[in-house]
């Protein structure tokens, strides 16, 4: 039952993490901002460290399977 579990974890981190790291190199390629309100840099740095992140916990969760 646990690795129904893991396999549901990883399968919804790691959609998240790709499609926020799909999502935010669109942004940049068209020069539009990622985040309202907020520096360019500073936006694209974390929404690509967070989109990293929940892509290795994805993966992570796949492993104790």
């Amino acid at each position: 039952m646990e690795s129904v579990s893991a396999v549901f974890a990883g399968t919804a981190l790691t959609l998240f993490g790709a499609a926020l790291l799909v999502w935010t190199g669109a942004r940049v390629l068209h020069r539009a901002p990622v985040a309202h309100g907020v520096s360019p840099v500073a936006s694209m740095a974390l929404t690509t460290l967070f989109g990293v992140v929940f892509l290795a916990l994805g993966v992570w969760c796949f492993t104790l399977v």
